[in-house]
């Protein structure tokens, strides 16, 4: 059996938009709950929601449409969409292009691995039935942080309970508050964009997509994540 790779140290993966195309699904929990309020939510207000704790998205949604933003009100608009996203996950998860081929390859390597996600913990169990727990030696949810995305504790909690050294990471990740939290976490930064546009910039390398990356093109990003390339088709 051949030696575990020294580099990178860990594979941090986030999870909505980035292993599983779970965006839609939140887009179909977010369009029926402004139903609810008799309203819509504007594709703006959605995007810039994307890679957010629940906390922020729901002050978005609110203010999108023009309703209160008390504790009372996000609580319940909390509660209603993890409800009606609950019952879409348990019908089952659709993975995104070569994210499953990725992950196993990572696994199958004995790479250390971590989840590493804004959604909270009741849902990530049960995406959790499609991903496969097996495949994550540690999960840090957005309700188990005291700091979210974008700011870089959650990529410096599984870091640090993995015993890795962050900036000898590589995060894969979808959206720009996910990349930035990466980023900040000192991480070598895989964006593979999904419901959002993620700009160019230092410590990212861009892809379409998950399909035709492993372990070796893991292992080729630049190490000190600072020097990475951009590449978009």
């Amino acid at each position: 059996m051949s030696a575990r790779p020294s580099w990178p140290e860990a594979v941090l993966f986030d999870m909505d938009g980035t292993l599983v195309d779970s965006e839609k699904l939140w887009d179909i929990a977010l369009q029926d709950l402004a139903t609810h309020y008799g309203g819509t939510l504007s594709p703006g207000a959605r995007a810039a929601m994307v890679g957010t704790n629940m906390g922020v998205s729901m002050k978005i949604f609110l203010d999108d449409l023009g309703l209160e933003t008390g504790q009372a009100q996000l609580a319940e608009s909390q509660r209603l969409v993890e409800e009606r996203t609950k019952e879409l996950f348990l019908q089952g998860l659709p993975w995104r292009r070569g994210a499953q081929e990725l992950l196993h390859e990572v696994h199958a390597a004995g790479l250390p691995t971590a989840l590493v996600t804004s959604t909270h913990r009741h849902l990530v169990d049960v995406a959790l039935t499609t991903l496969g727990p097996e495949y994550f030696d540690v999960v840090v949810t957005g309700d188990e942080v005291d700091q979210a995305k974008p700011h870089p504790r959650p990529y410096l909690q599984a870091a640090a309970l993995l015993g890795v050294d962050p900036g000898r990471c590589v995060a894969i990740e979808d959206s720009p508050v996910g990349v930035a939290s990466a980023v900040a976490a000192g991480c070598a930064v895989l964006v593979v964009p999904s419901e959002v546009e993620v700009p160019e910039g230092n410590g990212r390398t861009i892809r379409p997509s998950l399909a035709g990356v492993n372990l070796a093109f893991l292992q080729g990003l630049a190490r000190d994540g600072t020097a990475a390339t951009s590449e978009v088709r």
